[in-house]
């Protein structure tokens, strides 16, 4: 079965985005596309994802908000016929229902404790429990909630995996210890072995040349 990887299209530029999309197609993995805040409010960002065909569109746009406004971007957003769509599980329990039922064919997928935060940071903002404890609780709660697929570290993955059964898909993935702005990171053949289902892969591809950059990654999971 092929690998899954979601390439992010971290760029306000059409021109940009098209470039990636047309030199990471590949048959050796599934590849989606993630589209996150930076794209989206961008000039012409929603009209470039409302055209697109044949593709798996991951919007990431990590809702966080009241129910009502949760549920009305949704709605909002639906011309962009999303496969996946992010929202914060700290938007509580409530508002993570209230999504889901409203999601018809979208996918939608609890963030836990973003990778670019580390346990120094969580004390900053005043959360008391370790990291893996915060990370192992926001998937119970997602599992409540009955989402559909999960966003956490490839470190904390095979814990999640316990209590929450359905996709995760873990960002912080880089081929070497240059971790840019993430804290928890971890190698692309780690975080399968590790139980992650997809990946989310920005700069080690998108940045200098995509095709090279896709085939290393083929290679290094191959190895």
């Amino acid at each position: 079965m092929s690998k899954k990887i979601f390439i992010a299209c971290d760029t306000n530029k059409i021109s940009i985005a098209q470039k990636i999309i047309k030199y990471s197609n590949t048959k050796k993995l599934k590849v989606g596309y993630k589209f996150g805040l930076e794209f989206i409010n961008s000039k012409n960002g929603r009209n470039f994802i409302s055209k697109l065909k044949n593709k798996i569109i991951f919007i990431d746009i990590k809702l966080h908000d009241i129910p009502n406004t949760c549920v009305s971007a949704l709605r909002s957003i639906k011309d962009l016929k999303a496969d996946y769509l992010t929202i914060h599980i700290s938007s509580g329990l409530k508002a993570l229902k209230a999504t889901k039922k409203i999601s018809k064919k979208t996918k939608i997928v609890g963030v836990t404790t973003l990778t670019s935060l580390d346990s120094y940071s969580l004390k900053q903002i005043g959360y008391d429990k370790k990291l893996k404890k915060l990370v192992y609780h926001q998937a119970k709660l997602a599992r409540k909630a009955n989402l559909d697929a999960i966003v956490c570290s490839a470190q904390e993955a095979k814990n999640v995996k316990k209590i929450f059964k359905k996709q995760i898909i873990t960002p912080g993935i880089r081929f070497n210890s240059n971790n840019n702005d993430q804290k928890r990171i971890m190698s692309p053949k780690e975080a399968f072995k590790h139980g992650s289902d997809w990946l989310v892969i920005g700069r080690p591809i998108t940045k200098g040349n995509i095709k090279k950059n896709i085939q290393k990654l083929i290679d290094h999971l191959n190895k």
